[in-house]
Formats: structure tokens, C-alpha cells, sequence
């Protein structure tokens, strides 16, 4: 049994498809097939079965998956416990960053961050924020950038900074004359929101909860902020953007910005990694980074 053979049948018991995994580590399928069949060869059992759509591990594969997360996690920490002795940050760190966040904070750190730490090899992934709950659970990331207060027990958050909310409204909209709205104000049924599934949309309505049952007049929803706000564009419609978006609407357009005014306006965006976390080193690197380029305060 090798660390190559338990990468491999991680891989496959993750994305469900022998296609999928050989892709994930960069390797063609049939090596990735002939290293699990080898293993389940020196083991005597059938660990995926390979007739289900998706392939799903066998009784036995489950017990022996669930052991191979152990062992892949061991030889991480083995890894990461030398390169703190010899001063080096260095290894592969898998990040996971929702999509409200990755479009406005991403060219912020990375190129500061390669730089910094040339030996480090960074795989970043753009998901919903119940996708990097499975992933690092499964620990097929090392650690995400996410909305706070989102994740189960099994997950540490920490917070980095805080991200207001601001309102962006059509010049047409009653608002609009406006520099300071209150929540209870808004219209609902001109409010556009994220898709579900996207928890900017759960936070906007937990903000508007006392009128969540009013339904829009436009009910335009999208994975998109910058989507959202060119439809507010063209009707007389709402949405509600975080700070860390506002670098990005064009000069012209600044005037439909609003602040909120309510103090709890405002969300938390935090790094969350699994309790039995290894790669401390590289996390508390990113980390660093991240709060480094944090976006600064809207004047």
C-alpha cells in the first residue's frame, strides 16, 4: 500500500467517478484504475463498486476509506512537522473561497502571497458554501474563506474582518434620493437576490426577515452580483452587496450606493479549516495575507 494508491481511492470515493479523480490528480485514468485495482489486489476485497453511478465505496471500502483519511492526514502532518523544523513554508494547500467572496478578495493576496511563499502550491476552488463543508469534511480542502457562522461542529471558523452590507439602487427607485436607508424600507418586492444556495442570500433575508414572505414583483435571481446589479441597472429595482464589491462599480455609478442603517448590517468573513486540521503552518501563512489585503473601509 503506497500514499499514491490512498490518494488515488480518496480521490475516486470524493468525486465519485474514476474519470473525475484522474483529472483532480493530474494523472491519466487508467494509472489511477490499475493503482486502486492494485490495492484492492493486495487487500483482497473490491473497494468502489464500480457499477453504481456514482461509483460508491463497498462495505469494506468504506472501513479502509475511512482509514486512509487517518493515514493520509498522518503523513500531511509528518510533512508539515519537518518543514517547521527547517523553517520552510512550503507544500500544497487546497482552498476553497465562496462566490460572493472570490471575485473581490482573490487579486487582493494571491500574487502577494506566491511571492512571499515561493515553495508553496496554492489550489484554490470557487463553491457554495455546503460544498466546502463536504470538502472539508472529506478533506479535500485544507481550508476555506467563507462567510462566518455558516459551518457545523466539525469545523473551526476563525474571522478575519468585517464586510458591511450596502444597498445599490436603481436611479428610478424611491430610495435613490437617499445616502442612508433603513432595512424596513426596502421594498421587497424590488429586492433581486443570489440564488439559493449562496448564503449572501440567506444573510440578506435574516436582515429582512420580518417581510421575508413577500414575493418580488421581478423574483430575478442569479449566482452573480455583478449580474444582480446590472439588472438593478435597467429596472427600478435593490440588491444588497458587500463592501468588498463597491471597488468595482464604475465611477459613474457610485451614486447608488447606499449605506445601511442598521449596526448588524454587515457579515463576518472568516477562514474555516476541519478540527483535526494538519498544515498549520501554511493556514496561519494564508491567513496572515488575507488580513494584510483585506479591503479597506468604503469612505
Amino acid at each position: 500500500m503506497t500514499i499514491v494508491q490512498i490518494e488515488y481511492l480518496l480521490a475516486v470515493a470524493n468525486c465519485g467517478s474514476f474519470s473525475q479523480a484522474s483529472e483532480r490528480c493530474f494523472v491519466t485514468q487508467p494509472s489511477l484504475s490499475m493503482q486502486i485495482k492494485n490495492l484492492e489486489e493486495e487487500l483482497g476485497v473490491i473497494l468502489l463498486d464500480r457499477s453504481k453511478k456514482p461509483v460508491i465505496p463497498t462495505e469494506a471500502g468504506t472501513v479502509v476509506i475511512e482509514s486512509a483519511r487517518e493515514a493520509l492526514k498522518a503523513y500531511n502532518y509528518i510533512k508539515e512537522s519537518v518543514n517547521e523544523l527547517k523553517g520552510e513554508v512550503s507544500g500544497t494547500l487546497r482552498l476553497g473561497v465562496i462566490p460572493s467572496i472570490a471575485p473581490y478578495l482573490l487579486h487582493r493576496f494571491i500574487s502577494g502571497f506566491v511571492r512571499k511563499y515561493p515553495k508553496v502550491e496554492l489550489e484554490i476552488r470557487e463553491m457554495k458554501t455546503a460544498d466546502i463543508i463536504t470538502n472539508l469534511s472529506r478533506d479535500s480542502l485544507d481550508a476555506a474563506i467563507l462567510a462566518g457562522g455558516m459551518c457545523p461542529d466539525n469545523i473551526i471558523e476563525e474571522d478575519l474582518f468585517n464586510d458591511r452590507f450596502f444597498a445599490y439602487v436603481a436611479p428610478s427607485n424611491p430610495l435613490f434620493e437617499r445616502s442612508n436607508i433603513r432595512i424596513e424600507d426596502i421594498d421587497m418586492k424590488e429586492l433581486l437576490l443570489l440564488s439559493d444556495g449562496h448564503c449572501l442570500r440567506d444573510q440578506i433575508l435574516e436582515l429582512c426577515q420580518s417581510r421575508r414572505a413577500v414575493r418580488p414583483s421581478c423574483n430575478f435571481e442569479s449566482g452573480s452580483l455583478d449580474t444582480l446589479m446590472r439588472i438593478v441597472d435597467c429596472t427600478s429595482g435593490i440588491t444588497i452587496i458587500p463592501e468588498m464589491a463597491v471597488e468595482f462599480i464604475p465611477r459613474d455609478r457610485k451614486n447608488q450606493l447606499k449605506t445601511l442603517a442598521k449596526g448588524a448590517a454587515s457579515r463576518k468573513i472568516s477562514i474555516a479549516v476541519r478540527r483535526t486540521y494538519v498544515k498549520r503552518t501554511l493556514i496561519e501563512a494564508l491567513k496572515e495575507s488575507v488580513i494584510e489585503a483585506a479591503p479597506l473601509q468604503v469612505n
